[in-house]
């Protein structure tokens, strides 16, 4: 799947998470079926250095994915945004990537005024990127 859809609610959940925490890596899971993204979990961030990290609190994370399973859906995408660098994977991303089947979405607020999201596959330590489609 080199393309994901990704609801204009999603999309700006995860913006205006990422612009309410402007110097912390917001993070998060998106929830849908194959190829659509259709609702966030936003998950707190316990990284010890969360201005240039993320780890998701493992139990809102399992809150996270029992909520699917209630829900029939299935877990699409990871996000987390890079508040002074792009939207692209770091070194710490690739190496700590540990769901291939999942879309990575990335934000960044290190632009002038305009949000950058973007999408990766991460797998083996090297990123593919994803077209993202708003719907």
């Amino acid at each position: 799947m080199n393309t994901l859809m990704i609801s204009r609610q999603v999309a700006n959940r995860i913006l205006s998470h990422a612009q309410a925490n402007p110097d912390t890596e917001i993070c998060g899971l998106i929830a849908g079926t194959p190829g659509h993204a259709t609702h966030a979990y936003p998950i707190t961030n316990i990284a010890t250095n969360p201005s240039n990290r993320f780890r998701l609190d493992p139990k809102s994370q399992i809150d996270a994915l029992r909520q699917m399973r209630e829900r029939a859906e299935a877990l699409v995408a990871i996000y987390h945004s890079h508040p002074h660098g792009p939207a692209a994977p770091s070194a710490i991303d690739l190496r700590e990537a540990s769901y291939p089947e999942a879309v990575y979405l990335i934000v960044s607020l290190d632009t002038k005024g305009v949000l950058d999201l973007r999408g990766f596959r991460l797998a083996n330590g090297v990123a593919g990127d994803v077209e993202l489609e708003l719907e």
